[in-house]
């Protein structure tokens, strides 16, 4: 199985990945973080759905304009038709509505072709087969935790694959919990129109910049599936156990809430325009800090702001491609990470500096972001796992003090605006952590910051060091940096995140979002042409489909890594505003 083949679809309360034979390989019910319905695409025992041409040929995916919503077209000898899968999400009663609901429409577009039908779902990470009761018009499976009920008008006794003349379009509807009661051509045809409105009046209302608009689109659109609606939890990926590389048994389970993730995706949909996944991240984040009154954070939580369960291996599932292990969890969740701090900071001081959000300028939200930076202040310089998680020993990362200069450095900037006598405090630490950066981070020899105090590691974050101003206007230093982690990380025209070995090897893949950094780094230093220049060898790993995992191979580009990656397409996201001019150089 190839990265390149699939499809994503969604809702903002699950997500599920399409291949091309139009079969669903992997998909977790009732939200992201639960345990597969379908999970051929790690084990070719783990259950599918697939609809398409009874000799098993694959078809041509491609999404309707604008929208989530999939469309796999098969030839035959005997015709031609279309698969058409979403999931339901539009505005009804002046909400979201989006139930943990598939469906399935399937059209003859010419002749009369032969397809097969075959709904295996499985007990989670059992693997063990639902027990199917048929209905009149649906089939029931037993064993789950609520009802899980496919509702179709196609015959029930060919749901086993058996061979099926396509005469007129069929409906599939997969429901966790309630049940389909109406009609269903009529239900399902509805429900595709209002989804596909919902889609493209979203996308109408996305800021774009004059170049790379595909790419941004389709990554807004794939961002957006990484929300969860119900507490605006931003999940760094939809899948778990996808490995980075072939054979180095680096496979995560991504599918929880990375605070420094959610900072990023929050830049991105600020720069597109969209503003309500901010407001719904606040309220998860003030329910956390609840929480943790010392506000001594993990990195990362599960979707409903509970704690990640422990990481745990899972023998009896071979693995994508045989590629072992299969893991549940995730140890990260232990790990202290400084620079949480400064992300979190970065991610709310917009409501105090946009008017636009004055009235959502409440006490409880400007004293969590002043703990915030207090806290930043107090652990700046203390060792860390970091950003990138190691496992082996802590250090003090220099990434996680740039985060916490990051947020005494705007902490000061909303105090002056806000409340201006404590501007002076925060500036100081922020001038102090500057300086300590500086003195124990910038390697004379190697003209650029490394990754850990007196160390001497290159480190591709270090990159965002320009980009978040750490440099005064003018220093060379800003430049040097760049070009130096550039020199050393880059690799034909991908950049990976380092070179050390982190306790799993050293790293052979690019690293997605690292190139995106630099083109934003180019970008803040003028390089524009520079820029676009490493933008454009970026975008040329976007499968067919324009999406992205978080790690691919160097020489060939392939996708590797869990899949979609929301990383990198917010990076692509900053980058394309960042090397695009604006319309008014345009128009």
């Amino acid at each position: 199985m190839r990265l390149e083949e699939l499809g994503v679809i969604g809702n903002g309360q699950f997500a599920a990945l399409v291949d091309r034979r139009a079969a669903l390989v992997w998909c977790c019910l009732p939200r992201f973080d639960a345990e597969p319905v379908f999970g051929t695409l790690l084990d070719p025992d783990g259950g599918e759905f697939v609809i398409g041409p009874a000799d098993g040929r694959p078809g041509a995916a491609a999404y309707i304009e604008n929208t989530n919503v999939l469309e796999t077209r098969f030839e035959t000898p005997d015709g031609e038709f279309r698969v058409i899968d979403f999931a339901p999400r539009f505005e009804q009663h002046q909400r979201a509505f989006h139930p943990s609901q598939l469906v399935r429409i399937v059209e003859p577009l010419r002749g009369t072709p032969t397809i097969r039908v075959r709904c295996s779902p499985r007990l989670g990470w059992s693997k063990a087969a639902a027990v199917a009761t048929n209905g009149s018009n649906h089939v029931a499976y037993n064993g789950y935790s609520a009802p899980l009920r496919l509702t179709t008008d196609y015959p029930l006794a060919a749901l086993d694959g058996s061979p099926h003349v396509l005469r007129a379009p069929v409906q599939f509807v997969l429901s966790w919990g309630a049940p389909v009661e109406e009609p269903l051509t009529p239900l399902a045809r509805r429900f595709l129109d209002e989804t596909i409105a919902y889609w493209r009046d979203w996308i109408k209302e996305c800021n774009l910049p004059p170049l790379y608009q595909q790419e941004v689109i389709r990554s807004a659109l794939a961002l957006k599936l990484h929300c969860y609606e119900d507490t605006g939890a931003i999940v760094a990926a939809l899948t778990t156990s996808l490995p980075e590389e072939p054979g180095s048994g680096r496979t995560w389970d991504y599918r929880y809430c990375w605070l420094r993730d959610a900072y990023y995706a929050l830049r991105a949909f600020e720069r597109l325009g969209h503003f309500r996944e901010r407001e719904r991240f606040l309220q998860y984040l003030l329910n956390l800090a609840a929480a943790a009154p010392d506000l001594d954070l993990a990195p990362l939580y599960a979707i409903d702001g509970g704690r990640v369960p422990d990481e745990t291996i899972l023998d009896h599932w071979s693995g994508f491609n045989g590629e072992q292990p299969v893991r549940i969890g995730n140890a990260a969740a232990s790990q202290v990470q400084h620079d949480v701090y400064g992300e979190l900071v970065l991610a709310l001081a917009p409501v105090f500096f946009d008017d636009r959000f004055a009235l959502e300028r409440v006490p409880a939200s400007f004293d969590l972001i002043e703990r915030l930076a207090t806290k930043a202040i107090a652990v700046a310089g203390q060792p860390d796992a970091g950003l990138w998680e190691m496992r082996h020993v802590n250090q003090p990362h220099t990434f996680s003090s740039l985060m916490c200069w990051v947020a005494a450095d705007r902490m000061a900037l909303l105090a002056k605006r806000h409340q201006p006598p404590k501007e002076r405090h925060f500036r100081e630490a922020a001038t102090r952590l500057r300086e300590e950066i500086i003195a124990r981070a910038w390697h004379r020899g190697r003209g650029c910051l490394v990754a850990t105090y007196d160390g001497d590691d290159i480190d591709a974050a270090l990159l965002q060091a320009v980009t978040l101003r750490l440099f005064e206007p003018g220093d060379p230093r800003a430049a040097q940096n760049v070009d130096v982690i550039r020199g050393e990380l880059s690799q034909n025209g991908l950049l990976r995140r380092y070179i050390r070995d982190d306790g799993f090897g050293v790293p052979g893949a690019a690293f997605l979002v690292c190139t995106f950094w630099l083109v934003e780094a180019l970008a803040r230093l003028g390089e524009t042409v520079d820029a676009r220049r490493s933008l454009e060898q970026a975008i040329k790993v976007l499968s067919p489909l324009g999406l992205m995992s978080e790690d691919c191979d160097i020489r060939t580009h392939g996708l590797q890594g869990n899949f979609p990656q929301a990383y990198s397409h917010v990076g692509l996201i900053h980058a394309a505003f960042a090397a695009s001019p604006s319309w008014d150089d345009v128009l």
